[in-house]
């Protein structure tokens, strides 16, 4: 019962306005010791493990989102070398973990969502990874929340798709359809060794925005589908373990890559705990 209320409550609060809100409050360097209680508090709350952070004072933080996406200190992940393994882009825990069936991404019991969708309602855009491999990892608000490339890769496609911001949390992903697919997201393909990869980051209630390295953060106010093309000398390069983006407070990433590019390590299930760097699947050739 307390499950279906808290889902009803998403539909009927105004999701845009009180992230805009919050994104605001997290941005703001005003009172200072206010601030400082309320990251105290978090950390308290949510049990952030501060010693790996790059500033393990929490007092030096300028802004509660400069707090959150905080860098980790030297030596704080190891990014598995092999050339052949996949590696986990983001700390989090695998939501799900598979095979895409045709067009549909599974979801949780009895939910899936579209990846023509998800990937921004372009069929082109989604025909590399029909029958592909894809994985959804839930960053909750005590981890990491920069997102790194698990290969090294070339960006050939950014699209920023606007949409609802529900939570993602296990309870909402077993019961809001299409749930990834409707939240606003934004979607980044590139061109690997093993074929094309997307890796899609999925906003969600009270995230702030969306951020990667190369444009900042990502926030058209159009209310259109928008894309970004990157070609030649232009197109950022990335290598394994790179920081490609981050998330000015959490949410998911959906890994997607095509049939046969990758085969998932056996030890990563859905609702295992996962760190940024450790293999997460032997790559193939797609």
């Amino acid at each position: 019962m307390l499950d279906k209320l808290f889902v009803l409550s998403q539909y009927i609060t105004p999701q845009l306005a009180v992230s805009r809100l919050a994104g605001r409050l997290a941005d703001s360097e005003s009172t200072p010791a206010m601030r400082h209680r309320v990251i105290k508090w978090f950390i308290g709350r949510y049990g952030v493990n501060m010693s790996e952070a790059a500033e393990p004072d929490f007092t030096a933080y300028p802004t509660f989102n400069a707090f959150f996406t905080r860098e980790l200190r030297a030596g704080a992940r190891t990014i598995e070398p092999a050339k052949d393994v996949l590696t986990s882009p983001v700390d989090g825990a695998i939501s799900q973990i598979g095979q895409i069936s045709t067009d549909r991404v599974f979801q949780a019991k009895g939910q899936s969502f579209s990846l023509t969708e998800l990937l921004g309602g372009d069929d082109r855009r989604a025909e590399p990874f029909r029958e592909g491999e894809f994985s959804t990892i839930y960053l909750s608000p005590k981890d990491y929340h920069r997102i790194h490339m698990p290969m090294a890769g070339t960006l050939k496609e950014m699209i920023h798709v606007p949409g609802k911001l529900f939570s993602v949390n296990p309870v909402t992903a077993e019961n809001v359809p299409n749930l990834f697919a409707r939240n606003e997201r934004v979607a980044c393909l590139f061109e690997t060794e093993a074929g094309p990869m997307a890796m899609v980051l999925v906003g969600a209630m009270i995230v702030g925005s969306v951020e990667t390295t190369w444009a900042g953060v990502v926030a058209p106010n159009s209310g259109q589908v928008a894309q970004w093309q990157y070609n030649g000398d232009e197109a950022p390069r990335f290598e394994k373990g790179e920081e490609m983006g981050r998330f000015r407070l959490g949410s998911t990433v959906v890994l997607v890559m095509p049939k046969g590019a990758v085969t998932w390590n056996p030890n990563q299930v859905a609702g295992k705990t996962v760190r940024l760097g450790e293999s997460f699947g032997k790559l193939g050739t797609a």
